[in-house]
């Protein structure tokens, strides 16, 4: 064999791993193609949303829909202002969206903690349940859920629409099913032979390796808590939340889109803050997902 074959060699090789489903393929213009469709497919509601919102409601009757924005947009915000207590209905739906997003982290880390790493009976009856409690639709507990909260005396407060949803069966199996093998035993094992409580582990050991389905929880959960709006219209018309107090803006005959998409515009912001901020975690978590599966 001689030196060129042997040199060869080497390099066949390489150019079939860059061209295999190795790690060391490059995304090619189709994928660059695929993601920028779906990222305008994505965006492109919200986008018209801002043109509609920026207009009169003129804008809603045309034939053809415009794809530059108008020079109303502060004016319709202006209007929203005017209609509903804007402020005051978006710090409502920051504290429900935090607290309840702070909540349901910290007790379904616990809860997904315990399930996937401790050994005690009925473990997995309990678990069972708590799956089971997912095939139970959220409306066949509207009824109940709102007369033990005006037995309790809280229709009317931030706290009947925080405490009904503190932890959610959703966010403890999700963390279970995370914890159960990002966690080796031996390594709790470890820190208990050392001498470190239950607590301790817990804290040092597992909250470390939960970080990245914490951030991908907190954000969904964030997102759900922000755009809820049956329970809240329920026991809180009074004193709204946002997507409660957005509703005002349309009367029973006559809704002018122009402001209505103003104020959806203005409810959705904050959401676009909390995915940008929290974009690094939610893309470490699912990069974890993936070279875990």
């Amino acid at each position: 064999m001689t030196a060129q074959t042997l040199t060869a060699a080497p390099a066949r090789a390489s150019r079939h791993r860059r061209g295999g489903f190795g790690i060391e393929r490059r995304p090619g213009w189709f994928s660059y193609t695929l993601v920028a469709v779906f990222f305008i497919a994505g965006a492109y509601p919200l986008y018209w949303s801002f043109i509609v919102g920026s207009r009169d409601n003129s804008a809603m009757t045309q034939t053809w829909p415009p794809l530059l924005p108008g020079g109303q947009f502060w004016t319709n915000v202006g209007e929203v202002f005017d209609t509903i207590d804007f402020w005051k209905a978006l710090g409502n739906s920051i504290i429900v969206a935090g607290v309840i997003t702070a909540s349901v982290i910290l007790f379904s880390t616990l809860a997904g903690y315990a399930f996937a790493k401790l050994r005690f009976r009925g473990r997995e009856g309990l678990m069972v349940f708590v799956i089971a409690t997912l095939a139970v639709p959220t409306q066949l507990g509207i009824i109940p859920m709102f007369m033990v909260m005006k037995q309790f005396g809280w229709t009317g407060t931030l706290g009947a629409v925080i405490i009904p949803t503190l932890v959610t069966a959703f966010g403890v199996f999700f963390m279970r099913q995370y914890l159960v093998d990002v966690i080796p035993d031996e390594l709790i094992e470890a820190a208990r032979i050392d001498g470190a409580s239950m607590i301790r582990t817990f804290w040092h050991v597992g909250v470390p390796a939960a970080r990245p389905a914490m951030g991908i929880l907190g954000l969904f959960t964030f997102m759900t808590a922000w755009t809820d709006f049956l329970w809240p219209l329920l026991v809180v018309p009074q004193n709204p939340t946002l997507q409660v107090a957005l509703s005002q803006l349309q009367s029973a005959r006559y809704v002018d889109y122009s402001i209505v998409l103003a104020g959806a515009i203005l409810a959705t912001l904050p959401l676009i803050v909390v995915l940008i901020v929290a974009g690094k975690q939610l893309v470490s978590g699912i990069m974890a997902g993936a070279v875990k599966g």
